[in-house]
């Protein structure tokens, strides 16, 4: 695969940091923390239930629940609550694997922006990007394929989502409830069906097939370069949920 051009000096990120992403058997959590750093304690707990909400989003600082994910069984699209906001994570395509959600965070008025989702992936990770309205990532979560307790690790990219909690706390919301629903999307054969029957949503005036070209044509991350191609929904994932 070709190397992605670099992105123009203006547009690429100015700031990264990556907390790390464990999941522990007791009481199904996710615990997010610096990476890097043996004396780090949770920032964020990600709860799982079967039941909705499938996920719980906590402050691990002063305990406040600042989010909730939930699943469905149908469904391809996928529900949020941020701050008491309802946030829908709506299939830009049957099969690949692209969102779209509305953004308040990173608006700088009162109506709400769309960001986009797409992801890369190979036999070590699945990544997922999130996009801004400019097309520009904002943030990754690389789930790994074959965890035994780090699950992955979350960058937030830019000045945006490192220097607003709101933003963070959005991306930490909106990224594992879509992860949880790939995941769920891979091992049951009812989401096939809502597949099959979705109306894929639009991101204003981009078209969805254009968010992929867009993440080809200008994404460089700080780290390790993006990888693989587009996970679809039939992508392998041993990841506990």
């Amino acid at each position: 695969m070709e190397p992605s051009p670099n992105i123009p000096q203006e547009q690429s990120p100015t700031a990264s940091r990556t907390l790390q992403v464990d999941f522990t058997w007791k009481g199904c959590k996710y615990l997010i923390f610096e990476k890097d750093d043996p004396e780090a304690k949770p920032i964020y707990i990600v709860d799982t239930r079967l039941f909705r909400p499938n996920l719980v989003f906590t402050s691990a600082v002063d305990g406040s629940q600042f989010g909730s994910g939930t699943l469905h069984p149908v469904s391809i699209n996928a529900d949020c609550e941020i701050r008491g906001q309802a946030v829908k994570l709506e299939a830009l395509s049957r099969l690949k694997t692209k969102y779209t959600h509305q953004s308040r965070a990173f608006s700088k008025t009162d109506t709400p922006v769309p960001m986009t989702w797409t992801t890369t992936w190979d036999l070590k990770s699945w990544d997922f990007i999130c996009l801004d309205p400019r097309q520009i990532p904002v943030a990754r979560f690389s789930a790994k394929q074959f965890p035994v307790k780090k699950a992955g690790y979350l960058e937030f990219l830019g000045s945006e989502a490192n220097n607003n909690e709101a933003a963070r706390e959005e991306i930490v919301v909106t990224a594992f409830t879509l992860f949880n629903c790939m995941a769920l999307r891979s091992t049951n054969m009812l989401n096939l069906f809502g597949a099959a029957i979705a109306r894929p949503a639009k991101v204003g005036n981009i078209p969805a097939e254009e968010t992929q070209e867009s993440v080809k044509a200008q994404h460089d991350m700080p780290t390790d370069a993006m990888k693989g191609t587009e996970g679809d929904e039939n992508a392998k994932l041993s990841t506990k949920v």
